[in-house]
């Protein structure tokens, strides 16, 4: 009797444990469609509706979701109590946050002092007009301090919010940002193009320093003609003529130099040099020799950064090693300690013969793991060097559970599943702010086990001490590429590498100018190799599939790599910006590989160069390659030939890179 009621209980059981595993995608299914709708109801401020949905997830790690909407559509009547109540929540997503700085702005809009300086103490992420409203709090108080700090803020050159207008105003107004501090934030205005700002703030400008907005309107609109007969009186009239010659010289750096033969003479020399920098600078940018000597002739004008950066790069274009050392004397010391920075010092040091102060510079820059870790690690071995990877860690199953439990986890992996990639970002980027490097590392796996091979990788790579590279440099779909890159003889772990920085494995990743899929192929290219390659039937629809995506971005690869003396290096910069630039960004003579890659002039493409061939060569140690350093792969980009135009591959009129398009 006892064996029968225990038989008939097991069944039961096991009936009751199959049931629930039939039931549990469709109950998934069903929450994902409740709560599309909830955020649906939202949207159309349905409070109705999203009351009775938001019913449905009184105990799910969403119902924050649901609170966070329905306070939101009543903040402005809501009661403080409530508001109160929702902000002292202790669910740990960045929603509590958001909700407290809505709630600010409101009450600062409101001018509800009291109310916004107790909570604003409170909030973890700020922005400018949040900051712009505790400033005007303060300002009852504290008006020089109030004031000093507003000047900062607006020299920063940042966007500035409308309620920061307050404050400037007042500033201005008590002299505390002057006419020299107008005239310092016109000409960055200037120099950024930014010439809707640029005439607000020529309306503050008198004297010497006043600026006529037709003028500014004529050299934004053509700044040739404008330049054939300029206004020179003036401090603020020669200050549109060196916003046309800037503009000028970046179209095309011998016009720009031909205006300036004319006219430099009406200007004082501080002003010479300061065009001097920026005719420079243009030009190292498009690689034109003379940008070293320009430099050199705008004497001490003060560089930004990127003038900087390029004055450095136009002397290892040339290989001028003394020069590349001058030039990163000009840097402020911060840039100059930024890796790329501290690596071209030693190779300048080993250059000129100060090897011991070189490998003082490589030894604790071979520590990191980066493009100049590996290429530092690289000069001081002929062996490939990967900095420390062996200090590696594997979490066992409690510590994924222990992650795994965690709401702003669980509300991550609903986010992914129901595609709202943003809002998921968010979750897991607050949810692991604070992770030690074990739980970092966990959490990763449980990206990796869910399929968001993005954050598993961005996760990963934050660890310090204990790292785990098999996350680091995920190899999803395996076995879907391998017929692919048999097919088209390429190097597995290059291009693992690419696809890694292309799209991190996301499938339905798509850039801001269209390019999509695991290989981040750009429309016209997929028509183009579809056309090549015979794919019937082919549409644009078929592009975010998988297999279809890979067949045309390896094609797109092979043909690349072909094309291109076989140079990764070459091939990945075409990918990404297109054969023709990558084949005009060559030097006359042959030229390193790493020179070549640093001295690309797409901010873009030179970190995607660096960072594909970085990627390889830990994906070649992955996949049991043979050990090639990092400086021998980037190896040396052949010299200019001269190519007839059909040798180029054109698209619909277009220089093709997979990543972008340009016109020719």
């Amino acid at each position: 009797m006892l064996m029968t009621s225990l038989l008939k209980f097991f069944t039961s059981m096991k009936f009751f444990l199959l049931l629930l595993l039939l039931i549990t995608t469709p109950a998934l299914a069903n929450q994902d469609d409740d709560f599309m709708a909830a955020r649906d109801a939202f949207r159309t401020g349905d409070t109705a509706k999203l009351s009775v949905l938001g019913q449905r997830f009184k105990q799910s790690p969403l119902e924050v979701y649901i609170a966070f909407y329905q306070l939101r559509m009543q903040l402005e009547t809501a009661d403080i109590s409530a508001i109160r109540t929702y902000l002292a929540r202790p669910d740990d997503t960045p929603l509590i946050d958001k909700m407290r700085s809505e709630w600010l702005k409101t009450l600062g809009k409101k001018q509800q002092w009291d109310l916004f300086d107790s909570e604003y103490p409170r909030v973890i992420v700020e922005d400018t007009e949040l900051t712009c409203y505790a400033l005007q709090s303060r300002l009852r108080t504290q008006v020089q301090p109030v004031l000093r700090e507003t000047r900062e803020l607006w020299l920063s050159n940042k966007e500035q919010p409308v309620n920061c207008g307050v404050l400037v105003e007042a500033a201005i107004t008590a002299g505390v940002i002057s006419q020299q501090d107008i005239w310092q934030r016109q000409r960055l205005a200037l120099e950024n193009s930014n010439v809707s700002l640029a005439k607000s703030l020529a309306a503050r400008l008198t004297g010497n320093h006043a600026i006529s907005v037709s003028a500014l309107d004529h050299a934004m609109d053509d700044p040739g003609r404008y330049l054939e007969k300029p206004s020179l009186d003036s401090t603020g009239q020669r200050a549109v003529a060196l916003f046309a010659l800037q503009r000028l010289a970046k179209q095309s750096p011998d016009l720009a130099y031909a205006r300036w033969g004319g006219i430099a003479s009406q200007f004082p020399e501080s002003e010479q040099h300061y065009f001097l920098s920026w005719l420079a600078y243009e030009a190292a940018r498009k690689q034109d020799p003379r940008a070293l000597q320009w430099f050199k002739d705008a004497g001490n004008s003060p560089l930004n950064e990127q003038q900087a950066a390029w004055r450095v790069r136009t002397a290892l274009r040339i290989q001028d090693w003394p020069e590349v050392l001058s030039g990163l004397n000009t840097m402020s010391p911060a840039q100059r300690n930024e890796s790329a920075w501290r690596y071209w010092q030693g190779r300048a040091l080993q250059a000129t013969g100060h090897r011991p102060e070189a490998a003082k510079i490589f030894a604790p820059l071979s520590a990191g793991y980066d493009f100049y870790g590996q290429m530092a690690g690289d000069e001081l071995s002929d062996t490939p060097v990967l900095s420390n990877a062996q200090t590696s860690y594997q979490p066992n199953k409690a510590d994924i559970a222990a992650i795994e439990r965690l709401p702003g986890v669980q509300r991550t992996l609903a986010l992914y599943r129901m595609n709202m990639r943003i809002d998921a970002l968010r979750e897991w980027n607050w949810v692991t702010r604070n992770f030690n490097d074990r739980e970092l590392i966990a959490a990763a796996e449980i990206a990796k086990r869910n399929e968001m091979y993005d954050r598993a990788i961005n996760t990963a790579e934050k660890t310090v001490k204990l790292h785990d590279f098999s996350l680091r440099y995920l190899a999803p779909y395996r076995s879907a590429m391998r017929e692919h890159i048999q097919e088209n003889n390429l190097e597995e772990a290059w291009v693992y590498g690419l696809m890694r920085q292309e799209s991190r494995f996301v499938t339905s990743a798509k850039s801001g100018v269209g390019a999509s899929g695991l290989m981040q192929v750009m429309p016209t290219t997929a028509r183009w190799i579809a056309k090549k390659l015979g794919l019937k039937g082919y549409r644009e629809s078929l592009l975010h599939q998988l297999d279809t995506n890979l067949t045309l971005g390896t094609y797109y690869m092979k043909n690349m790599l072909s094309s291109l003396d076989d140079s990764p290096v070459l091939a990945s910069a075409a990918y990404n910006a297109g054969p023709g630039r990558a084949k005009r960004w060559r030097a006359d003579t042959p030229l390193e590989g790493a020179i070549y890659a640093e001295t690309i002039p797409f901010d873009e493409t030179r970190d995607y160069v660096k960072k594909v061939m970085s990627n390889t060569v830990y994906y070649a140690r992955q996949f049991g390659a043979p050990s090639r350093s990092l400086k021998t792969r980037v190896g040396v980009i052949a010299g200019k030939v001269a190519e007839s135009p059909s040798s180029i591959t054109f698209i619909n009129g277009e220089i093709q890179g997979a990543g972008r398009t340009a016109t020719p």
